[in-house]
């Protein structure tokens, strides 16, 4: 593992941050480390036009029983963003678990917000071995629970695009019409280019037809949580009823939230998240 980004350190008490580049052959992929090295480690996952930096109100919440790794996936946030590699799910799922691998992870529970959710469930399915269970939030189970947003895509002329087209894009992933969008959220988007953008997104779709993920879950024998926004506007929440296929899967509605709870409510789904991973996670070596 190389830093060519630089490394930054900040103690607090037994806890490092750490943030880092990690050089693999088809793109460089940023990651941040919090929490102490020896704690059992939670993967985390952003969504779609996101970043790691999506989880950030939620980790010091888990910093006290985890060590919290989280990944730009290719294309997105501080990671590259190269014209050729794939982005097919599948590929972005190998790149996590090589991340992994690098830092010395053997085991580790996975969460994943939104096409996040599909990300962990292709890196269960390639690394069942280092995947020991499963957390997914506000991800559709199958494409039939996709409500269609009415705001029309961004052309490549139109790249990149102005404040105004992003929060028209992003309104739908909260709970409320008007939400104040964060800026974060915005400066996202714009780092990305129109290729990654928009191969990512149809990534997800591809993933979904080929298979349901409660039909890939149910194969897998992982123990299983799912956390929906009860408000979701970009999924039908009575779809997370779907996941009832997943022997002994946890399903948990949060009434009042959209289809970002880690950022509506981060400490009601810090909540939900860590009662699941306690009794789930795998001690480091």
């Amino acid at each position: 593992m190389t830093a060519s980004d630089g490394r930054r350190h900040a103690e607090r008490g037994a806890e490092t941050t750490e943030s880092s580049t990690l050089h693999l052959d088809d793109g460089d992929i940023h990651v941040r480390q919090d929490g102490p090295r020896d704690a059992p480690a939670l993967l985390l996952i952003h969504g779609s036009a996101s970043s790691a930096r999506s989880w950030e109100a939620l980790v010091p919440a888990l910093t006290g029983s985890h060590r919290v790794i989280r990944i730009d996936l290719l294309g997105h946030g501080r990671s590259a963003k190269p014209a050729g590699p794939s982005y097919a799910l599948p590929d972005q799922a190998r790149r996590a678990g090589a991340a992994l691998d690098r830092l010395g992870v053997r085991h580790a529970i996975v969460a994943g917000h939104s096409s996040g959710g599909a990300v962990a469930t292709a890196l269960a399915e390639q690394r069942p071995d280092l995947v020991t269970a499963l957390v997914l939030i506000n991800t559709g189970p199958a494409l039939d629970a996709f409500i269609a947003p009415d705001t029309a895509a961004i052309a490549p002329s139109q790249w990149p695009p102005a404040d105004e087209q992003i929060r028209r894009l992003a309104e739908s992933g909260f709970s409320r019409a008007g939400y104040q969008v964060p800026r974060e959220l915005l400066d996202e988007v714009r780092m990305m280019t129109y290729h990654t953008f928009t191969t990512t997104m149809r990534a997800t779709r591809d993933y979904l037809e080929q298979q349901a993920l409660p039909d890939r879950l149910k194969l897998l024998g992982k123990p299983l949580l799912v956390i929906f926004g009860e408000d979701d506007r970009r999924w039908r929440s009575s779809s997370a009823a779907d996941y009832r296929a997943v022997p002994g899967a946890k399903i948990e509605l949060l009434p009042g939230l959209g289809h970002t709870p880690i950022l509506e409510d981060p400490p009601r789904t810090a909540t939900s998240l860590l009662t699941f991973t306690t009794n789930h996670a795998a001690p480091s070596p």
